[in-house]
């Protein structure tokens, strides 16, 4: 037992004091960080202004001069004041404590945060103009503002007509090149337009419509046997993803670190001097626990940062102490898993390369939770969810995904599949034994699946 806590110490203090793997370990935490800085004043369009000449055709006669009311700017104003204000009245009720606290000027800033008020000029065009000579235009000489769209209103798209009285819509021309801000901008307006001529045509009150389709929605209350809490959107669907991505990360990044360890000490003979000191075994037994510590070393400093920052958001509360135990037992058994079958590959062949070709049915099987991944997170009662979750490689990664779910399985469903993946441990490490025994001394071609088999059943 000693000498295989030698190997394990060796292989772990090798990995975890290079610059390297300290680089990489604290990269994607780095990343994090600065997307978390960075991202929102990348994506910020609030300084994006939308501007430019808009041609209507308009044969209703009533939809150009909605409009161009719809475009005043101080109708531009009014409207962003009532939509903000409507927001605010949805808001949780300590964000609309503080917004009414607030004084005039910080909440004119909040609105002037929106962005610049459009810059847009209207011109209509003959109700019998000449379409073609109309997209000519677009094409055509400026005085400033570019000519961005023909709006060709259609002829029964404020009153219907024919006998299925359908209304009719509208037609958009623009020019290459235009922001998809201003396409959505062009489209928004221009059906509100077509709308207030509709309610205006039959002597309706638009705020009064509006107001009875308005329907706020509320905050969800979760109900636990022991707390109510408000539910965390997105929480239970993102939550099995997160498990899944460090599972991911632990098994592929020691499994990896195992297998190139390997093959270098095979290809340089050093293998042979550990061998003068130690059994294939030990040394099998060693590696897989270093491997191991190195996984727990990563996957431990991410689920410490992101439980961290569930803390910071006073959201600790959401997560069930038994998921953090359940994804350290899923864990050991899908790298002991997978990891021994990856360190049997890096003892079969001499070189990198040669590894890949054995290392790409692994890869496909750790792909295969990602394929699953949303059909067993929105419905983990399923027949492929519960099928997955005792299916040996995977079930580790299936009943994961279950188990940190909107709906956990019952508890012995879940230890049952633990019983399962211990089994496929069993399995997997003896296959791995047998091939990383007869492997590691060979030199030459490498094996093919054939020979592979032959090395598992050789006594």
């Amino acid at each position: 037992m000693n000498r295989i806590l030698h190997v394990a110490l060796r292989d772990f203090l090798a990995t975890v004091t290079t610059k390297t793997f300290l680089a990489g370990l604290l990269v994607a935490p780095a990343i994090g960080a600065v997307l978390i800085v960075v991202g929102p004043r990348l994506f910020d369009d609030r300084g994006y202004q939308v501007e430019g000449e808009y041609a209507v055709v308009d044969p209703t006669g009533v939809v150009f001069p909605e409009m161009r009311a719809a475009l005043d700017p101080e109708a531009v104003a009014r409207r962003r004041r009532d939509e903000f204000r409507r927001g605010l009245a949805e808001a949780p009720a300590p964000v609309r404590g503080m917004a009414e606290a607030a004084p005039r000027q910080a909440m004119d800033e909040a609105l002037e945060a929106l962005g610049p008020a459009p810059n847009v000029r209207l011109t209509a065009l003959p109700a019998d103009a000449d379409l073609d000579a109309a997209k000519e235009w677009l094409d055509g000489e400026t005085d400033g503002l570019r000519h961005a769209a023909l709006i060709v209103i259609h002829e029964h798209a404020v009153a219907a007509a024919g006998p299925a009285r359908e209304l009719g819509t509208y037609d958009l021309f623009v020019p290459p090149g235009l922001d998809d801000r201003d396409l959505d901008f062009i489209h928004d307006s221009t059906r509100n337009a077509i709308i207030d001529a509709r309610v205006a045509a039959h002597a309706l009150d638009r705020d009064a419509i509006d107001a009875l389709l308005r329907v706020a929605r509320p905050r969800s209350t979760t109900i636990a046997p022991d707390v109510e809490r408000q539910t965390v959107g997105g929480l239970n669907f993102m939550l099995p993803l997160a498990f899944m991505i460090l599972m991911f990360m632990g098994i592929m990044g020691g499994g990896q670190t195992m297998l190139t360890s390997t093959v270098e000490e095979k290809s340089s003979r050093v293998v042979e001097v550990l061998l003068s000191a130690v059994s294939p075994m030990e040394l099998m037994a060693g590696k897989l626990l270093g491997g191991v510590a190195i996984s727990l070393v990563m996957i431990g400093l991410y689920a410490a940062l992101g439980l961290a920052l569930l803390s910071s958001f006073s959201m600790f509360g959401l997560i069930d102490p038994w998921l953090i135990v359940y994804l350290g037992i899923f864990f050991l058994i899908g790298f002991f898993l997978i990891g021994s079958l990856m360190l049997a590959v890096g003892a079969a062949v001499n070189d990198m390369t040669e590894a890949q070709s054995l290392q790409m049915p692994l890869m496909l099987v750790v792909m295969v939770p990602w394929l699953i991944w949303p059909a067993v997170s929105r419905n983990p009662d399923s027949t492929l969810a519960v099928v997955v979750s005792f299916l040996p490689p995977v079930n580790a990664f299936g009943m994961l995904l279950r188990v940190a779910s909107s709906q956990p399985p019952p508890w012995w469903e879940v230890w049952l599949s633990i019983a399962v993946g211990l089994a496929s441990v069993a399995g997997a490490v003896w296959v791995a034994a047998k091939v990383f025994r007869i492997g590691l001394l060979m030199y030459g071609k490498p094996p093919d699946l054939k020979t592979l088999v032959r090395w598992v059943r050789a006594e």
